[in-house]
Order: structure tokens, then C-alpha cells, then sequence
């Protein structure tokens, strides 16, 4: 992915991650990331969508150090932090946080409040026992609650309330990236929207960066500045938030957009969206090319064989697929169904314009 390297912050490249089978290492193991490429920009919001188990939290904590990648490099601000030690990766974990989905099963039920919070700052040595007491009071005002709260226990809290003190956990050390790892999924439409408008001010007062993973795109939609789209352990677009929800390039992410339910008393309407056929395919023994291929109504014979590059068609806007790589469509075939779609760059319909495959405009 040949992309402007402009003060990125956290970059993954060729990263992947594999978990064995089997107790036997010969075995053949779960690519949970399958060589994955991606660069996130000091003070940016990334969103990562993809439908369940297509690998987004593993990347997510691949790139904080918290999973061993198999191959590949994690670097972060420049520096690799590929398969450091625990006290080499010290200095990094206070530059690095992540809010976890489930705001009761992260939070130890024999801990108060005040003492969770206190405890990180007690390990990255950001303050003593006779200087945390106003910093934790700092914390929960900085999320949205009373500073009398630091007696509790996480029982007492609501659902939402507990999500503001994983948010607050994670500020305790004052990082620079924070990975939020679907922190609104477990929660109400109503509180959904007040964590999302938190996470939003808090970069804005903090300068902070993150990696918004989820499988709601509204929210996405709603936070983020770009969106990666992954799928099956690849990332398979990469744009800017309008070009994705306005002008979808993969056959996945239009799938996705298509999906989305519309409220609307037409059944003409809704007879007329199309669904996404078939099954997410097993990631023990993955399709051959690109792993999209067999739910693609635009798949031909390449699609089976090779598996495409990301790359850039337009400005900004990353997709690994044949149908824009022109060196696989110039190819001739010996079917006349694939040679016909060559000759007929697929279309969006979805949004404003239509797309060109041809010309990504």
C-alpha cells in the first residue's frame, strides 16, 4: 500500500496472526490476520468494520502488543514493537490503552472504583498513594461522573456508566492511542450515542488516537474520519468515510451498506436490496485468491487464484480487488462471462453516483 507516510502513529505491515489447530504444530492453524497492511495518522479516528470473527479485535490487540503476531511488523511512532519483552514494552504500554466491549467482565468486582483507577497510575509511576486521590476525582469528571463514585464497587454502576470508567481506566496513564474495541455494543441505543460523543470530545481536548473497532456501521459512520473494511482476516478497503458509505469500491463493503436495514412501508423497496448469499467461509481452511470470491456476484476466474493487492484506485481510497487492477483484467480469458464483466467495470448504485470500476469516479 503505497500511502503518504504523514506523521502516522501506529503501522502494520505484512502483520499476520495465526492460531494452531491442533497441539500439534505441523497442524495447519486459524489465520485470525492474513497479512494485513495498515496505517493510522496521529489524532485520527480509524474505524474497522467487518461481520463477527473476521479477525478486527485480534489486529486490534496484535497492534498493541497484547497478541504475538506471526509475522510481520507492528511499528509504533517509527519504532518496531514486534516481539519486545514485557519490560521492553514498558514505555510503550503507557503510550498505548484499549477500552474493552464488555465494561463489567474488564473491571475486578473486588476493586472500588477509585482503587482501579489508582492502580495504573501506581504501576507507570503517574502518581502515590497521596497524589492519586485528586487525579482519580480528575478522571471521573473527565468521563462524565462524580468524583463521590470512587467508592463504589462496579456492581453499583450502570452499563454505561461502567464503559465511562473503562474509558477512564484507560486515560489514567495519558496515552497517546487507544484502541476501543466494539465499546459501545454491549450497551443502549441512548447510551451508545453519549460514549461515542465522549470518545469524540476526549480526542478533541486530548489529542488522542483511535482504532474504533465495530460492526455497527451508524457509529462508525458517526466517529470515524476513515474506515477500514476487513474481511476474513484481511483488510480489503481502506478510505475516507464518505467515499466508503457514499462510493464503495469491494463487493463486500457495497454488501454490507446494502444489508443495512431501511426503515420503509414500500415492499418494492425493500424486495428490491439485494443480500449477501452464502456463508462466511471457515477460517480453517480459507478460499484460495481472494477469500470473497465465492459470495461475489462479480467473481471471475482470477478472483480464485491470485489474491489481489490493496491498492490505491482514487485518492485515498485503498481496495483489494480485481476488478480494479488493470494488469488482471487486461488478461484475456477463455470465458466469455469473465470477458464480458472486464469489459463492464462494475457499478454502484447505492449512493448519489455510480461508480466506474474503470475509472473509480
Amino acid at each position: 500500500m503505497n500511502e503518504i507516510n504523514s506523521d502516522v502513529l501506529v503501522e502494520a505491515e505484512g502483520l499476520s496472526v495465526h492460531f494452531p489447530r491442533h497441539r500439534s504444530a505441523t497442524r495447519p492453524g486459524v489465520a485470525a490476520v492474513d497479512r494485513v497492511d495498515l496505517k493510522i495518522r496521529r489524532g485520527e479516528i480509524l474505524g474497522l468494520v467487518g461481520e463477527s470473527g473476521c479477525g478486527k479485535s485480534t489486529l486490534a490487540r496484535t497492534l498493541l502488543g497484547l497478541v504475538e503476531p506471526s509475522g510481520g511488523v507492528v511499528r509504533f511512532d517509527g519504532e518496531s514493537i514486534s516481539n519486545l519483552q514485557e519490560r521492553q514494552m514498558r514505555p510503550y504500554r503507557r503510550r498505548m490503552q484499549i477500552v474493552f466491549q464488555d465494561p463489567f467482565s474488564s473491571l475486578n468486582p473486588r476493586m472500588r472504583i477509585g482503587e482501579t483507577l489508582a492502580e495504573a497510575m501506581f504501576i507507570h509511576g503517574h502518581a502515590t498513594k497521596s497524589t492519586a486521590a485528586p487525579l482519580v476525582a480528575d478522571l471521573l469528571k473527565l468521563v462524565g461522573l462524580s468524583p463521590a463514585m470512587a467508592s463504589r464497587f462496579p456492581h453499583e454502576f450502570s452499563g454505561g456508566q461502567r464503559q465511562r470508567i473503562g474509558i477512564a481506566r484507560a486515560l489514567a496513564v495519558r496515552p497517546e492511542f487507544i484502541a476501543c474495541d466494539e465499546p459501545v455494543s454491549a450497551l443502549d441505543v441512548s447510551i451508545q450515542a453519549q460514549i461515542v460523543n465522549l470518545l469524540h470530545d476526549l480526542r478533541e481536548k486530548m489529542g488522542l488516537t483511535y482504532l474504533f473497532v465495530s460492526h455497527d456501521l451508524a457509529v462508525v459512520r458517526h466517529i470515524s474520519d476513515r474506515v477500514a473494511i476487513m474481511y476474513l482476516g484481511r483488510i480489503v478497503e481502506i478510505a475516507p468515510k464518505e467515499r466508503v458509505y457514499d462510493e464503495p469500491l469491494h463487493p463486500y463493503t457495497q454488501a454490507l451498506l446494502m444489508a443495512v436495514p431501511v426503515p420503509t412501508r414500500t415492499s418494492q423497496k425493500r424486495n428490491a436490496r439485494k443480500v449477501m448469499q452464502g456463508e462466511v467461509p471457515s477460517p480453517l481452511n480459507p478460499p484460495s485468491g481472494c477469500h470473497f470470491h465465492p459470495r461475489c456476484p462479480h467473481a471471475f476466474a482470477p478472483c480464485a487464484l491470485k489474491q489481489p493487492p490493496l491498492q490505491e484506485v482514487v485518492a485515498g481510497h485503498f481496495v483489494a480487488c480485481h476488478l480494479y487492477d488493470l494488469q488482471v483484467r487486461r488478461v484475456p480469458s477463455n470465458s466469455a462471462e469473465d470477458n464480458a464483466l472486464t469489459e463492464r467495470p462494475m457499478q454502484w448504485q447505492g449512493g448519489s453516483q455510480a461508480i466506474s470500476a474503470e475509472s473509480g469516479q
